[in-house]
């Protein structure tokens, strides 16, 4: 933890800001964004959820995710610890009257506990210094039986041994340029989405429509998506000396810890997603 925030790194919080400033979304066709959304939320059961059930977005970014929950609920809080952040989400989710956002760390967020009956945390827990505080701190604002939906870096547990040394390789880079200003850090994440991303995303979408199994191909995740996506990721990816990663076992064991129950880990990508419910 830092000294300015509970359980948020400066650097991290900083590096989000500009980013979300930089690349706020919008120019992302909504398809796309909806694609990527049905896929994090396709064990997530709407059914259960009333018209007026009320939500968190914990560490909402640039809100490309809440403009899809806000029409479904009756009320959907925003909550980011970057100021820059939230104030690119505040514009995106101007149309929806049920939406506010508020900047501050999850353990702050103005929501009463046992209150929600939904919350989701995409991307955020691996960039916390304390993932298992951040999670009690959104466990806690959630009713008994409410759904929570997670998304963490995966551990690449399932990955052959080739594909792992490519990422150590790929983190060992990772770590030089998060120490970097952050101009720096831009350009290098620019240089890297254009001479590694794009070929090897292209490559796995050319493979996949001769018929080939991509799984293992790296980047493949990325073989349907925009370059402007590819460019985002490899800042967010590159741009952060912070992170956790987490095999499936060590995800399902958190939750619990964190008194989920009836967890759900699928095994296909996006790794590691999870649903679950707040015991009663």
């Amino acid at each position: 933890m830092t000294d300015t925030m509970p359980n948020a790194d400066a650097a991290t919080v900083e590096q989000f800001g500009l980013q979300w400033r930089d690349f706020d979304q919008s120019q992302v066709p909504s398809w796309e964004l909806e694609r990527i959304f049905d896929k994090y939320f396709d064990h997530f059961s709407w059914a259960r959820l009333g018209e007026n059930a009320t939500g968190m977005d914990a560490g909402c970014g640039s809100g490309r995710w809440a403009m899809f929950v806000a029409p479904r609920v009756g009320r959907l809080i925003c909550v980011d610890a970057s100021a820059g952040a939230a104030a690119v989400a505040q514009k995106r989710l101007q149309p929806f009257e049920n939406c506010e956002v508020h900047a501050c760390p999850l353990q702050e967020a103005p929501v009463a506990d046992g209150s929600l009956d939904f919350a989701y945390c995409l991307g955020v827990l691996h960039y916390v210094p304390d993932p298992r505080a951040a999670l009690s701190a959104i466990v806690r604002k959630l009713k008994p039986g409410a759904q929570l939906l997670l998304y963490v870096y995966y551990a690449l547990e399932n990955r052959p041994g080739w594909f792992r040394k490519f990422f150590r390789f790929a983190d060992w880079v990772r770590r030089g340029i998060a120490r970097t200003p952050y101009g720096v850090r831009r350009v290098a994440s620019d240089i890297l989405a254009v001479t590694v991303y794009l070929p090897l995303a292209r490559l796995a979408y050319l493979l996949e429509k001769l018929k080939f199994n991509v799984k293992n191909i790296p980047l493949a995740a990325y073989r349907d998506r925009s370059f402007y996506t590819m460019r985002t990721d490899c800042l967010d990816r590159f741009g952060n000396h912070l992170e956790h990663r987490f095999t499936r076992k060590q995800l399902h064991e958190l939750l619990e810890e964190a008194g989920m129950t009836n967890i759900v880990i699928p095994t296909d990508e996006p790794y590691w997603r999870a649903v679950a419910e707040k015991s009663n």
